[in-house]
């Protein structure tokens, strides 16, 4: 009898998973570790309701903010279920603006009789805010800080418009390409006389979504308000200045600085039972843009971070070397966290093995990012491809780590940062769309083995 359609799914079915299961199976004690630390992260793992408790208890959680405050409590007490060895809040001095008020900014067509139009905008992170009623002036378009040499901006609006370039794989690459005209282009554009600056958001994506993010201002130099337009309101104002050269911009943006506010680095650790005096690190940072659940960016990297600490204690791992999270605070708008650690740290002479971040999304990771000042780490740690590649992990890249971990690199120690699949990242990156249901939760747990299975070799064998 021909056998049904069911019946033949359900066989290829079981002859893909004894395919996985023969693909992963490893009879070492190393590839029985990380089975074992897999097995447990994708079939027991907590973090995603983590991640829940995190994004819609404490979202927004920007520096000096009440939310963050929450979470610096929650990291504390998630912490402390998962049973580490030493629990400490590290406090920390951070800067506390707000951007107050929902902004606009609206279109005002030269033409006659031609109304208003409102493009969707938010305030860029430290920004100032406008004059009282408002700013109202002519726009130009660049596309480049270049352009800012040779083209007249003395009393106008300045909108950068240099979309991030498709081509790149990475879309890491393309983001740090085009980021100069979020982060430097206001305060470049105030220093030749320019009165405001819209920019084009930092995605791929065209949309109305508007991408926040921070940008800064020479010591000294001139100030101005600053917003990031959509990508679907960055084309309508470029078409708009192609029709009517003469269309003008008006702005209102509501923002206010306050003096540094009180916060906390969080650190819990399992105490290495040979060399304790010597760190493996693993870390994300707590904080997120105020308009953001900040479920990838980088709710993802806490809860990774703390089930690795999980991870070692269900597959029954005593390690080596103590194992330390550092869930960091203030990395979207100073780094003060990253620093306040590093300086800490060194006061101590604390040696650390390896700094391994998570910050870039809690989606399938692919690859592991590591640099030193020898600029040799990622060559010593190919050797654990074989062990890695059945977990989906192909490669190791010379790198700087990731923002958090950056500070221990300049005292000679050896950073990493794990490599997700980077294409949605920055559909969701600095707005109020990275919320839960943007994460994936296989993915997430998948996140969380890799950087516990990492630990566990250079625990073992050193890097």
């Amino acid at each position: 009898m021909r056998p049904s359609i069911h019946a033949t799914l359900v066989a290829l079915s079981a002859t893909a998973c004894l395919t996985l299961l023969a693909a992963t199976e490893d009879t070492s004690a190393d590839g029985k570790m990380l089975q074992g630390i897999y097995t447990a992260a994708l079939t027991t793992s907590p973090a995603y309701e983590h991640l829940r408790e995190l994004t819609t208890q404490f979202p927004g959680r920007l520096s000096g903010s009440k939310h963050l405050e929450g979470a610096i409590l929650w990291a504390k007490a998630t912490l402390e279920q998962t049973g580490v060895d030493r629990l400490e809040v590290q406090p920390v001095m951070v800067p506390h603006w707000e951007r107050g008020a929902a902004e606009s900014v609206q279109l005002l067509p030269h033409a006659a009789g031609s109304a208003a139009v409102n493009l969707t905008a938010v305030a860029l992170g430290g920004s100032v805010p406008t004059p009282a009623g408002g700013l109202h002036a002519p726009v130009v378009e660049l596309h480049s800080l270049d352009e800012l040499k040779t083209t007249d901006v003395k009393g106008k609006i300045v909108f950068f418009n240099r979309p991030m370039n498709p081509v790149y794989l990475s879309t890491f690459h393309a983001y740090g390409e085009a980021g100069d005209q979020r982060n430097r282009g206001p305060g470049e554009a105030a220093k030749y006389g320019a009165v405001g600056a819209v920019v084009r958001s930092l995605t791929l994506s065209l949309d109305d979504v508007p991408h926040t993010g921070n940008t800064g201002y020479p010591p000294g130099a001139p100030r101005i308000p600053a917003a990031a337009l959509s990508t679907i309101a960055a084309a309508r104002l470029s078409a708009a200045l192609k029709a009517d050269p003469a269309t003008e911009l008006a702005m209102q943006i509501h923002s206010q600085w306050f003096d540094d506010a009180p916060s906390a680095n969080v650190i819990g650790e399992i105490k290495g039972s040979e060399h304790p005096e010597q760190i493996i690190l693993i870390g994300g940072h707590l904080d997120s843009w105020d308009i953001a659940p900040g479920a990838h960016d980088d709710g993802a990297g806490v809860v990774q971070s703390i089930k690795v600490l999980r991870l070692l204690k269900a597959a029954g791992y005593q390690p080596r070397h103590t194992v330390r999270c550092v869930l960091f605070t203030s990395e979207e708008n100073s780094l003060n966290g990253a620093v306040e650690y590093a300086r800490i740290a060194g006061e101590k002479h604390e040696e650390h093995l390896l700094a391994l971040e998570s910050d870039g999304g809690g989606f399938q990771p692919h690859g592991i990012q590591l640099g030193n000042t020898r600029g040799t780490a990622h060559t010593r740690a190919a050797r654990w491809l074989p062990l890695l590649e059945p977990y989906g992990i192909t490669r190791f890249e010379n790198g700087s780590g990731g923002a958090d971990v950056s500070p221990l690199m300049a005292k000679g120690f050896t950073v990493g940062e794990i490599l997700p699949d980077s294409q949605r990242y920055f559909d969701y990156h600095h707005t109020a769309i990275d919320s839960l249901d943007k994460v994936n939760k296989r993915e997430l747990e998948i996140g969380a083995a890799t950087m516990a299975a990492l630990v566990y070799l250079v625990d073992q064998h050193g890097l």
